[in-house]
């Protein structure tokens, strides 16, 4: 009878170790930093990108910044959960042409930025420093808050206190905990440190919202675009892409002209 009770025992005892382990390192399933390449990427050699620090409390935030006295205004990139600034700053030439500066910011732990990162307050709190970093140079000019995939959320959080021009969420989900309810539903809504709700605060984004999402996206499905759209209100609109997946919505032409149109259309504050 013992081992009866034992054998039964056992999975349950598995079931709340695995949960426990998710609890103390689930930021190993959520973030995904690559180190930073032996050789600079080739952004760094162009003469109006620099680097930038910003310190915040126990680390130090590495920054990429196109920068030109001529720029219409700035978007403030948030860039997804995998990689770094070597991977993801490589269209600063779409922004050229557009006429508007980029600034893109690698979370704790990502590349050169140092730290971990161990609560969504936290992490909050950096993108906030980043921000009060560069937006203040902007003043008198359009803004753009960009989130992407892991991003989405932040952005828009950042988007309902500093109230952008624009913010454009690209293959956004609902909240980091219906995304889990979906891809793992075995766990606990609970044990989820990292919550980021981004359909409970959209609606308080007083400016117009962009949303954009690749229908063959297999990561995070469409319907959470469309489920933000309806949250958000009638200043949202959406734009869903054929034949685009979760990765390669930048490689999409129907995207680059739509994005290029939203920040032609842009004017100063």
């Amino acid at each position: 009878m013992r081992w009866l009770l034992f054998l039964a025992a056992v999975p349950l005892l598995l079931y709340l170790l695995a949960l426990a382990w998710l609890w103390w390192r689930q930021e190993r399933l959520l973030f995904q930093p690559d180190p930073w390449p032996p050789e600079s990427p080739a952004a760094l050699a162009e003469p109006d990108v620099r680097e930038v620090w910003v310190d915040v409390p126990g680390a130090r935030l590495h920054a990429m910044h196109l920068q030109r006295p001529e720029a219409r205004g700035l978007v403030f990139f948030l860039h997804g959960n995998g990689g770094n600034l070597a991977s993801w700053f490589v269209n600063a030439d779409f922004y050229r042409r557009a006429g508007f500066d980029l600034f893109m910011l690698d979370y704790r732990g990502y590349g050169r930025s140092s730290g971990s990162i161990t609560s969504e307050a936290q992490l909050m709190d950096d993108v906030r420093a980043a921000w009060a970093a560069v937006a203040p140079q902007y003043a008198g000019r359009p803004v753009v808050v960009y989130g992407r995939s892991l991003g989405s959320s932040l952005a828009a959080h950042l988007a309902v206190e500093v109230r952008p021009a624009l913010t454009v969420l690209v293959s956004p989900y609902r909240s980091m905990a219906a995304l889990a309810a979906e891809q793992y539903p075995w766990v606990p809504l609970a044990l989820l440190r990292y919550p980021l709700r981004t359909e409970a605060i959209i609606h308080r984004i007083e400016g117009p919202v962009w949303l954009v999402h690749g229908e063959s996206d297999t990561l995070i499905a469409p319907a959470h675009s469309e489920a933000l759209r309806q949250a958000a209100g009638p200043h949202a609109r959406l734009l869903r892409l054929r034949d685009v997946g979760h990765g390669d919505v930048q490689d999409s032409a129907a995207y680059l002209q739509a994005l290029r149109s939203e920040l032609d259309s842009l004017q100063a504050p």
